[in-house]
């Protein structure tokens, strides 16, 4: 057995096998996203080379492809950061209803910038992302992958205020 296989948890194979099933068999790499998905959850929120390198072999795929994929999508992250994930839209139409300002409100706020977590490991304030596709919502930021929209400063508070 490869010794990088054992680093999965027999819940994340279970999760794998799932998505896997839902591909042709010759086809099991397509359940990439999910892997690391599920990988990356349980690894307090951030992949490591190993554990990229255990769902390479599991999918039997080449170990590059996997960090292509990682480093690639924004959803993944390849160093520890946060307990909780804070996304702050600034594509045009968060913009011109004030994201910038938001942004600015939350770094002070947090005494950090984005792309950096806070000191007790709490938020991380990920790099600004260019569209979270709810435009009709705007100002709007996704916190553990949950949507908040219509922000004010105010509204951002509470969200903010309310993670432990």
């Amino acid at each position: 057995m490869n010794s990088h296989l054992s680093l999965l948890s027999e819940h994340a194979c279970h999760v794998i096998d799932e998505w896997v099933a839902k591909y042709p068999p010759e086809r099991k790499q397509s359940a990439i996203l999910a892997a690391l998905r599920e990988v990356q959850h349980e690894n307090n929120g951030f992949l490591t080379t190993p554990l990229m390198d255990a769902v390479a072999a599991y999918l039997g795929m080449a170990k590059i492809a996997v960090y292509e994929v990682a480093s690639f999508y924004s959803m993944y992250e390849t160093k520890p950061v946060g307990r909780h994930s804070v996304s702050i839209c600034t594509n045009i139409s968060c913009m011109l209803r004030g994201s910038d300002d938001l942004v600015e409100h939350v770094e002070r706020k947090l005494g950090i910038k984005t792309g950096a977590s806070t000191s007790d490991g709490r938020i991380y304030l990920k790099p600004e992302e260019e569209c979270l596709a709810a435009c009709c919502g705007a100002p709007m930021m996704m916190v553990d992958h949950v949507y908040y929209e219509n922000l004010t400063p105010g509204k951002v508070d509470e969200i903010l205020d309310a993670l432990t």
